[in-house]
């Protein structure tokens, strides 16, 4: 097989696995797209809500996503985005106010003129900062209090907080709120005056489409409908990926772009530290209601909420995109995201459209149920790694101890928020390492062990007892 072009098996079909496919291919290797689902995509596949066609949860393209913006290109759709000045809406104590320019920051009700002078200073202050690591050693709260003060924290970010990360927030360091403010202030590091967002007519289903069309002229296998049950290592020198309809299928390597726990349960030849380190990160999820309404609601693209609601805010998406994209309708996002042990898991459908719908009514005055024509919840588990204190010492590597198995996921983006420009990043940043010359397997077991534990090299046994040396030596520390 290795005599031919090196043939990449990858697992995941989200825009993380897509990118892979498209660098690994263009560089002349042969390229297997192994997903789950029935269609590709992941986060940023698309669904039908009523009679509207669109993406299954909010995106948005800022100007200076230049990564993804690199991709679209290719694919010949970068000079078809729309861009847009939005507006952004804050609800506080029952009254929506506009938080859309300086003038509007300036008369903000909730806030004194001191409590908005230290919460600009802390926006500035942090979009000014190159070194984040020394953000990782602080708690955010105790961050935050520190610049902006105890009662802009208490009014301004601790709903925000909790809104975005639930009780998880007590353990989320500084670089969390670092990396938003970072990417919202790219723009203007570019020259620009401000940030403008951008939407692909058509959604991320043209996106998906035109990959497709792109990955299959260059040769690129997508199976659907595929799950992979077990990736081990060949006693041929290759990797097998076992999926759940008793296929196996040979590969000389393999990149898991699944989030860390479910990697750790494919891959059962990684050490028990490997395994540990991978099910350590803290994942939180999202429960995502669509909602299509028969008229918009207060023109704010983004609706942040500091009372008391069911979700974390709201995404009005036909303030960024033209309505005649959703027939003339309009689309809502109203998303909460949770933690693994929330009990927000347990409810039905049916119950989060009641829990939904009635505090939309009851916080925006101009809406009611009767406005609403469809509605329909997404549920993902594993959206985001919790930016915990110290994070960065403990993210899980791409390579791994098994010789051609890799593991590339978000977990893996530490100076960044999840978003699609930074998923694009990792593809294309991981692809030194995942091309790397393997080396011989004889000696890459011992190298390996010797590199993840600081030991000395052993001298060379068997394949089956390297590993075993390994892990003693894991546990012996």
């Amino acid at each position: 097989m290795s005599q031919q072009r090196e043939h990449f098996g990858i697992v995941g079909g989200g825009l993380l696995g897509l990118t892979l496919a498209l660098r690994l291919a263009q560089q002349g290797k042969r390229v297997t797209v192994l997903e789950a689902a029935d269609h590709v995509g992941g986060l940023a596949d698309a669904w039908q809500i009523g009679d509207v066609t669109w993406d299954r949860h909010y995106h948005v393209t800022l100007l200076s996503d230049q990564h993804l913006r690199g991709v679209l290109k290719e694919l010949g759709l970068d000079e078809q985005m729309q861009w847009v000045k939005t507006k952004t809406g804050f609800l506080v104590d029952g009254r929506l106010h506009s938080l859309s320019s300086v003038w509007d920051f300036l008369g903000f009700p909730p806030l004194n003129l001191i409590d908005k002078l230290r919460l600009g200073w802390t926006i500035w202050h942090a979009s000014r900062i190159d070194d984040w690591k020394t953000l990782e050693r602080q708690s955010v709260g105790d961050w935050l209090v520190k610049h902006s003060g105890r009662r802009t924290f208490e009014r301004i970010w601790l709903p925000l907080l909790k809104a975005k990360l639930g009780d998880a927030w007590q353990r989320t360091s500084a670089a969390f709120i670092w990396a938003s403010i970072q990417r919202m202030y790219a723009a203007r590091r570019g020259g620009q005056k401000q940030e403008l967002f951008g939407y692909l007519p058509g959604g991320y289903s043209r996106v998906l489409a035109a990959f497709r069309e792109k990955l299959g002229s260059l040769g690129v296998e997508i199976q659907t409908g595929c799950r992979v049950k077990s990736i081990v290592s060949d006693s041929a020198g290759g990797v097998e990926i076992a999926t759940a309809d008793g296929k196996v299928q040979l590969f000389d390597r393999a990149v898991v772009t699944t989030p860390a726990p479910v990697a750790a349960q494919m891959c059962s030849q990684l050490t028990s530290a490997e395994a540990d380190r991978l099910k350590a990160v803290e994942y939180v999820g999202i429960l995502c209601a669509s909602l299509v309404l028969k008229k918009p609601l207060a023109g704010y693209y983004v609706t942040n909420i500091t009372d008391a609601a069911p979700f974390t805010g709201v995404i009005e998406m036909t303030a960024l995109v033209d309505p005649a994209e959703f027939g003339g309708k309009s689309l809502v996002y109203l998303p909460k995201y949770v933690g693994a042990g929330d009990e927000a898991w347990k409810m039905s459908d049916e119950q989060i459209e009641t829990q939904f719908v009635a505090a939309l009514e009851r916080l925006s005055p101009t809406f009611s149920r009767a406005d609403v024509l469809a509605f329909r919840v997404s549920r993902v588990r594993n959206v985001f790694a919790l930016s915990t204190l110290g994070y960065s010492r403990n993210v899980p590597p791409i390579d791994t101890s098994v010789p051609g198995l890799f593991l590339v996921n978000s977990a893996q983006i530490v100076n960044g928020t999840l978003n699609v420009n930074e998923t694009v990043r990792l593809a294309e940043s991981a692809l030194e390492t995942i091309c790397r010359p393997l080396e011989p397997r004889t000696n890459r077991d011992a190298a390996e062990c010797q590199r993840r534990h600081s030991l000395p090299v052993f001298p060379y046994q068997p394949q089956d007892h390297v590993a075993d040396d390994c892990e003693l030596i894991a546990r012996s520390r």
